[in-house]
């Protein structure tokens, strides 16, 4: 039994404890001594430490070094590309155990209830799955989502066990202009927790924007702007996703002065990143081989990151805490050996052993069929905003080109790297289609199409031919959604992503496999991006400066303004 009592007659070993972790030594995050003893465990919490123990079930952890499990601070499930129990048995093995997740990404294509899959979700999951409620469906009035989501449809989901607050406030010029809808939201969870999201804000915009009672903040890129932000009292979260990869430019920040301040965070990272490099394993890494002390690292992945989320029941080997705890090679290394999460052993059997719930937002794809000529540019000046690309950033370049019209229209010109990019809506809202041009993807024949495009989710395509670029979208449509290259008026390669145009059905493995084909046709194509397909979701993002496309057009994000 797991109850008050047994805690502490198994803490003072008057009861045998239920469980022992034997022969490791232990990292104490305060001092970053490496210690030796026992770690006795009653049901899901650590009762004892540095001590003898007898136990029920006695684990050798011999050779190892015991760290607490891993709080990942930011990320969005779905864009890891599959469910969240296969998320589960993608990311726990390397030591995850906490996941503080933002469904927005599902909120945005079918509402509230993607959120209440994402909580019933947690209850059955191994790692603890935190959800956050979102709070921009959709993130900007500049596109067309599938849903919107008030703050009277975000209270009656605030009292979920699996709730902290409310997700990354995007909309910051709604924020430090006091945008009636974003303060209704901000009003309702100012007991709670409120995670930011204000890349490049500085100075006394800054200040009001924290001054709403915004806490956590995952979009610093440089090491200053991040200084700014810990100074004015936010809680920075490094990033290191399959597209936005800051950790090299916030190292030099992280040391064990700063680090109780610190946490770190994945946003959105796809199962061949974390195959080919790892998760937050893979972070911890990083950081150890740049230079950033082992405590310092240690702290951000666990300690720290519960205090910045107020999660005071984890984060450290000790007494009381939830027992998550990962057996490590070694503290340089990180290589998970044992990963126990509340207490269970994560293994095959154990996953196996959850209760999995039915997937939802199936035939979320209603674009209609569109043709080559949908694609073309409607235009009558040469010069021309494209979206210039920051290969490892969401941030973009707004570009100036001059680019002939011919025929009523402006081509893509391979020559200077000047590709078609369009999105069209796929909710079945309105038929919107935008083009513009985009600088960066080194495409030179065929295209790319996906329904993963931030945040709105409807289709985005980039190409050199238009045929292609209507064969790539109307294929989305017959398969619920998801990744296609196409040359020649063939598919060369595709992922389906039929639960809301988002996640696979298939296990994260076979998802691993089909991004490597995926990437390798892309790469066929002439595509130098080492992430093409996540890069291009981005680029549909009005939130993240310089310039976007939606549904609606180009959007100019520094001004807040569709470009007429």
């Amino acid at each position: 039994m797991n109850t008050l009592v047994n805690r502490i007659a198994q803490g003072r070993g008057d009861e045998i404890a239920d469980k022992v972790l034997r022969g490791g030594k232990i990292l104490d995050l305060i001092t970053g001594e490496l210690l030796t003893g026992d770690v006795a465990i009653c049901g899901d919490r650590i009762v004892g430490v540095f001590e003898d123990y007898a136990a029920h079930d006695v684990i050798d952890v011999s050779g190892t070094i015991l760290v607490p499990g891993f709080i990942d601070t930011h990320l969005h499930i779905e864009s890891s590309l599959v469910t969240p129990f296969e998320f589960d048995r993608c990311v726990a093995p390397r030591g995850v155990t906490t996941a503080i997740c933002d469904p927005h990404e599902i909120a945005n294509v079918i509402g509230a209830a993607g959120i209440r899959y994402f909580q019933e979700a947690s209850q059955h999951t191994l790692m603890d799955i935190k959800v956050q409620l979102s709070s921009c469906v959709p993130s900007t009035h500049m596109e067309t989502a599938g849903a919107a989501l008030s703050a009277e449809d975000l209270a009656p989901l605030r009292d979920h066990p699996s709730g902290l607050g409310l997700a990354e406030f995007m909309n910051y010029p709604g924020v430090i202009h006091r945008d009636p809808g974003c303060l209704d939201k901000l009003a309702l969870f100012e007991d709670g927790h409120i995670d930011g999201h204000c890349p490049l804000l500085s100075g006394k915009d800054l200040n009001a924007y924290i001054a709403a009672g915004i806490r956590t903040e995952h979009e610093a890129t440089s090491a200053e702007e991040a200084l700014e932000k810990l100074r004015k009292g936010m809680r920075v979260l490094i990033r290191e996703g399959s597209v936005s990869k800051d950790l090299h430019a916030l190292q030099p920040l992280l040391s064990e002065r700063t680090s109780p301040y610190m946490c770190l965070c994945t946003d959105d990272r796809n199962p061949l990143d974390i195959g080919e490099h790892g998760h937050l394993d893979y972070m911890i890494r990083e950081l150890i081989r740049l230079g950033t002390p082992p405590l310092a690292a240690y702290r951000a992945a666990s300690l720290s990151a519960a205090e910045a989320f107020g999660l005071k029941d984890r984060g450290m080997i000790a007494p009381g805490k939830r027992a998550d705890i990962v057996a490590i090679d070694s503290l340089e290394g990180c290589h998970a050996k044992l990963v126990l999460a509340g207490g269970v052993v994560v293994n095959d059997a154990t996953f196996a052993a959850r209760k999995e719930i039915a997937s939802i937002g199936r035939n979320s794809v209603k674009a209609p069929k569109v043709q080559a000529a949908s694609f073309r540019t409607r235009a009558n000046r040469v010069e021309t905003d494209v979206i210039g690309i920051r290969e490892g950033q969401i941030l973009t370049d707004h570009l100036h080109e001059d680019i002939p019209i011919e025929d009523g229209d402006k081509r893509p010109d391979v020559t200077r790297d000047l590709v078609r990019i369009s999105v069209v809506e796929r909710h079945g809202k309105n038929g919107n289609i935008a083009t513009g041009f985009v600088k960066g993807f080194g495409l030179k024949a065929g295209a790319i199409a996906s329904t993963v495009c931030h945040d709105h989710h409807n289709i985005a395509c980039v190409g050199v031919d238009y045929d292609d670029m209507a064969v790539a979208a109307n294929r989305l449509g017959e398969i619920e959604g998801g990744f296609v290259v196409v040359k020649g008026g063939k598919v060369l390669a595709e992922l389906a992503l039929p639960v809301a145009g988002l996640m696979s059905l298939l296990s994260f493995e076979e998802v691993r496999d089909k991004l490597v084909d995926l990437r390798q046709a892309a790469r066929d194509l002439g595509v130098t991006l080492e992430e093409p397909f996540l890069q291009l979701a981005f680029l549909a993002l009005p939130v993240i400066p310089a310039l976007k496309i939606t549904d609606r057009g180009m959007v100019d994000v520094t001004r807040f303004e569709i470009i007429g």
